[in-house]
């Protein structure tokens, strides 16, 4: 299931005309700078990258660092695909692309929701600059609920229905160790789709 659109595809002269340039342009974004802590895109992209990820919004720790998925969430995704941290910020291999590029701030239980205004701004318009993406991971419910809308009332219910998506794309939860108790109600996941997702992932990489 490709999940790419070509909404952008017949812009006129637009000022990138390579992935450099319009992350540039993406890193430099301040359309959300009166509404969160610190403007700070994290996201990493290469035009050869086999592999999309697209997550929530940095943390905390992310944000500080300006290292996508450098905190315990990463290392567990890291174990969920079976690659090595080498290969995962590969550009190459891997693009990060969040729902959300900067820190959104905290609320009353945990990190605020993505920025609502990165995806439609620059999702498709980078999209079309990676020609090569073999595989996307949809991790939580705001890169599902964006991609997927209407197939699933719940995440629990999109992600026991991955067959529908894979091997193009697989839905997962996110590996955030809040979701430890998910994780232990759901034993299939971890017994179902982890085993198909890593041997796509190894196909792909290959």
């Amino acid at each position: 299931m490709k999940i790419f659109h070509a909404r952008y595809a017949a812009m006129p002269e637009l000022i990138v005309k390579d992935v450099p340039r319009l992350l540039d342009e993406i890193r430099q974004c301040r359309t959300c700078e009166t509404l969160i802590p610190e403007p700070n895109p994290v996201l990493r992209a290469n035009s050869q990258s086999k592999i999309l990820i697209i997550g929530q919004a940095p943390g905390t720790k992310v944000h500080l660092s300006g290292v996508p998925w450098n905190d315990a969430s990463g290392k567990r995704l890291r174990d969920w695909m079976g690659i090595s941290d080498a290969q995962f910020y590969d550009e190459a291999l891997v693009a990060i692309v969040p729902m959300g590029f900067c820190y959104p701030g905290k609320g009353k239980s945990g990190d605020l929701p993505p920025r609502p205004e990165c995806a439609p701004q620059w999702h498709d318009l980078l999209l079309n600059f990676l020609p090569n993406i073999e595989c996307t991971l949809l991790i939580g419910q705001y890169a599902q609920n964006y991609y997927l809308p209407g197939t699933y009332k719940t995440l629990t219910d999109r992600v026991k229905h991955w067959r529908d998506c894979a091997p193009d794309t697989y839905v997962l939860p996110h590996p955030s160790p809040r979701n430890q108790i998910w994780l232990k109600k759901n034993i299939w996941f971890e017994q179902d789709v982890l085993p198909q997702l890593r041997e796509t992932i190894k196909s792909v990489l290959v």
